[in-house]
This record gives structure tokens, C-alpha cells and sequence, in this order.
């Protein structure tokens, strides 16, 4: 079953004195592209959570946001009592007569009035953001799946589409034949010279079996089918697929150039419209 890129997961967990949020987003990528957001107190932990984010959504392009609200009393950020004491004085004595609720306001806006505190990180605290993270993990991996089930109905009508036009082309292709000898007889009998029978019939094989297309129809049916192999398997496929889309693309230039057929060669361009809205879809597929 196949999996898209793109994909958002959410969970959150209250806890005495604080909210616990985190929220991840991802979009079609080449490769793994993950930036994180989070309180600079857990920034240690940020290595072994990447590992963690990489081998459970592989590819794509993640954003990962940790937010913290603190809901209880608890605050890191405190007032630097002997600095603003010390501004209060120096603009004491130079604005003797001001009053105290404005050198307050004054002397809190000025460097260092304020200070933060760092918090070690609490082990019971971060098992459970840990949990909260698995929990978003699981969410998006939920949503990729969802996004995969409807890329892969998506695949299905495309390659039926492309099965059909091809198996139309074919249809076509022994009144495609009789035109192309009764067009080469025309030219002959125009010359109006003799011409060796046994001789003509050699150089009209040879050069019908160099438009014959029974070699790109057996070719293009097999890559249709070992596409629509490929999106069961349990594997993140994504990259097999493109690869797929380009052998398939291969096989239907190759018609469109032997067509000589004015309807047959519609039908390659209806083939190849259908590849490339299955190209940009592959683009999302993990």
C-alpha cells in the first residue's frame, strides 16, 4: 500500500502546570528535509528526536513544532531585584523629584532587569512529550496512509485509461498496415516501371517490421503491470514508481513515432496526458 509525503499530525497532553503541543506537517520531498521548532530548554534532545522523525516518515519535507504553555504559576523568567534597584538609583539622582511607579516602569525595560532561568530537563517531563510526539507520529502516518489510498485509486483510472488507449491503437493498427502498402504500391505503379515482385514484398516487410509496434505494446503492458505490482508492496515505493513512469514514457514515444496514423497517433497523445498527471502524482508518493 502505498503512502503520500503529505500528511499533518497533532497531539497534545495537559499537564499540572503546563500544555503540551506538538504538531507536524509534511510536503513532497526528494529526500528527508526536517526543521524543528522548539523551547531552546529541550534543544539537547533534538538529535535523538530527528532519528526518531526520520525512521518513522523517511522522506519528505517536515516541519516539527514543540510548543509549551505554561498554565500554572510557574514562571523561568524573573525579575533581576539588585540591577533594578541599581537603575532606580542611577535615575534617582538624576531625576530626583520623578515619581516611584515611573523609574519602576523605567528601570524594568532596561538590560538584564530580567532574567531567565535555565530549567534542566525533568526525565519524567520529557517521557511524557515523548509520548505526545509517538502519539503526532502515529497521526500523520494516519493521514499519509489516508492520502495514499486515494493517490492509488488516482493510479488505477490512469493506468486503465492508458491500457485502453493503447489497446484502441491496436484496433487502428492493421488498417495503419494496409495504408502504408497500398500508399507504397501507388508510388510504384506512378513511376510506371516494372518492378520485381518477390524483390518489393522483401523491402515491404522490412519496412513494416521497422514500424511494427507489437514489441512496444508487449513492453508498455508490462510496465502498467508491474506498476500497479509495485503500489501493493509494503515498501516506500515512491522513487520505483517514477522509474516505472519513465520506461512507460519510453514505450509510448517509440508509438507515437511508427504510428504514421493520423488516429493512432491521438491516442499516444492521450496516452502521454495520462502519464503526466501520474507523473505529478508520483512526486507525492513516499
Amino acid at each position: 500500500m502505498i503512502q503520500s509525503m503529505t500528511g499533518f499530525g497533532k497531539a497534545s497532553l495537559q499537564l499540572p502546570t503546563k500544555k503540551i503541543t506538538v504538531e507536524l506537517k509534511s510536503l513532497n520531498s526528494k529526500g528527508l528535509d526536517l526543521n524543528t521548532r522548539m523551547p531552546s530548554v529541550y534543544r539537547e534532545m533534538e538529535l535523538s528526536l530527528r532519528n526518531q522523525i526520520a525512521q518513522s516518515l523517511e522522506r519528505g519535507k517536515v516541519d516539527f513544532s514543540l510548543y509549551i504553555e505554561v498554565t500554572g504559576e510557574e514562571t523561568s523568567t524573573k525579575v533581576n531585584a539588585p540591577i533594578v534597584k541599581a537603575y532606580i538609583k542611577q535615575m534617582r539622582d538624576i531625576l530626583p523629584d520623578a515619581d516611584n511607579t515611573e523609574l519602576m516602569k523605567m528601570a524594568v525595560r532596561m538590560p538584564d532587569a530580567l532574567k531567565t532561568e535555565r530549567d534542566e530537563i525533568d526525565e519524567n517531563e520529557w517521557k511524557q512529550i515523548q509520548s505526545v510526539i509517538d502519539e503526532a507520529l502515529a497521526n500523520i502516518n494516519d493521514f499519509r496512509v489516508s492520502e495514499g489510498l486515494s493517490l492509488e485509486k488516482e493510479f488505477k483510472l490512469r493506468i486503465d485509461n492508458i491500457r485502453s488507449y493503447m489497446n484502441q491503437a491496436l484496433v487502428l493498427d492493421p488498417e495503419r498496415v494496409q495504408n502504408i502498402k497500398e500508399r507504397l504500391q501507388t508510388a510504384i505503379d506512378e513511376l510506371k516501371v516494372n518492378v520485381d515482385t518477390n524483390r518489393f514484398e522483401q523491402e515491404l516487410i522490412y519496412y513494416l517490421e521497422k514500424l511494427d509496434i507489437t514489441e512496444e505494446k508487449v513492453r508498455l503492458g508490462n510496465h502498467l503491470d508491474y506498476f500497479l505490482e509495485t503500489i501493493k508492496g509494503t515498501e516506500a515505493n515512491g522513487r520505483k514508481l517514477g522509474f516505472i513512469t519513465q520506461e512507460m514514457g519510453r514505450e509510448i514515444n517509440t508509438m507515437g513515432s511508427k504510428s504514421n496514423h493520423a488516429e493512432m497517433q491521438k491516442l499516444v497523445v492521450l496516452m502521454k496526458d495520462e502519464l503526466e498527471k501520474i507523473k505529478e502524482q508520483v512526486l507525492n508518493v513516499l
